[in-house]
């Protein structure tokens, strides 16, 4: 792996982090994890187990370093590191580059994915708070995330894919 591709994938993080430190939770103290929406578009964008692998492992740590859900810092690693893996063995079964509709569909599929996994260990580990179901905190918070991150997707990915085209264009000349 190339130095620009470890600066890309530790911008994207980085951004992420942002993102999920900023936006209030909302619920129990759940919040949209737009840090997924970031990590999705390093998998898109450098799809290779090495980039994918340190960028779940990032993700999942900055992620749970940020989190506002009360014993929600093992639940994030596990959740980045499973999603990341089915959204590559995904993204890869699809043989071909990203369109801004499928990098959506993609991105939908795999919040849903992370969102259940963040529930499923977080109900075996520390228990959901407030009482609240998997059902649920799965209606009211992972479902409403999918929406966010699948039209931040639908933003992103083209402006994205137009710099990182420029980028390699003038890096060629």
């Amino acid at each position: 792996m190339n130095t620009r591709t470890l600066v890309l994938l530790s911008l994207f993080v980085g951004i992420g982090a942002v993102l999920h430190t900023v936006i209030p939770g909302f619920f129990f103290g759940m919040k949209p994890d737009m840090m997924l929406t970031m990590m999705f578009l390093g998998i898109m964008l450098f799809p290779n187990k090495t980039a994918v692998s340190l960028l779940a492992i990032a993700t999942g740590i900055i992620s749970g370093v940020t989190t506002s859900f009360p014993g929600g810092f093992i639940p994030n690693i596990v959740d980045k590191v499973v999603t990341a893996a089915i959204f590559f063995g995904l993204f890869t079964l699809l043989k071909a580059k990203a369109t801004p509709v499928k990098a959506a569909l993609l991105t939908a599929v795999g919040t849903f994915i992370s969102g259940a996994t963040f529930l499923a260990v977080a109900l075996a580990i520390v228990g959901l708070p407030g009482g609240a179901t998997f059902g649920g905190l799965f209606v009211a918070v992972v479902i409403p995330t999918a929406f966010v991150n699948t039209i931040a997707m639908i933003v992103i990915y083209p402006i994205v894919q137009s710099l990182m085209r420029r980028t390699y264009t003038v890096s060629q000349q």
